[in-house]
């Protein structure tokens, strides 16, 4: 049974970083999923492959993996590089698109009929 020990990234949907300080110990699936013939569902005989346990370290989820005897794997995570902004950029003296009467430059108007 091997599993993998990760950081899941942060969801692009959401601005914060509340699910993505904690580790998780996740199991891989060896077999090939499988329909099921009646309803159609994909999915495996084994369920060990649903289970995603979380540790807020990585070496409590080494020593977990350790004491159960499970293979594992450590991902590293890669930390963001946050970029700066303000809104106040946008009417910024030295703007390297500067805003025009027409919009020609301006992302946001709308564009009008020569």
């Amino acid at each position: 049974m091997k599993a993998r020990i990760y950081r899941p990234a942060k969801n692009a949907m959401q601005s914060g970083l509340g699910n993505v300080r904690k580790w998780v110990l996740e199991f891989a699936s060896d077999a090939r999923k499988r329909n099921d013939p009646l309803m159609g569902w994909a999915g495996g005989g084994r369920t060990v492959e649903q289970v995603r346990m979380k540790f807020d370290t990585c070496e409590e989820a080494v020593d977990y993996a350790k004491r159960n005897g499970i293979d594992y794997t450590v991902l590293a995570p890669r930390e963001r590089k946050p970029r700066i902004k303000a809104y106040a950029d946008n009417f910024a003296y030295g703007r390297k698109l500067p805003w025009d009467k027409d919009g020609a430059n301006n992302p946001v108007a709308p564009k009008r009929a020569p």
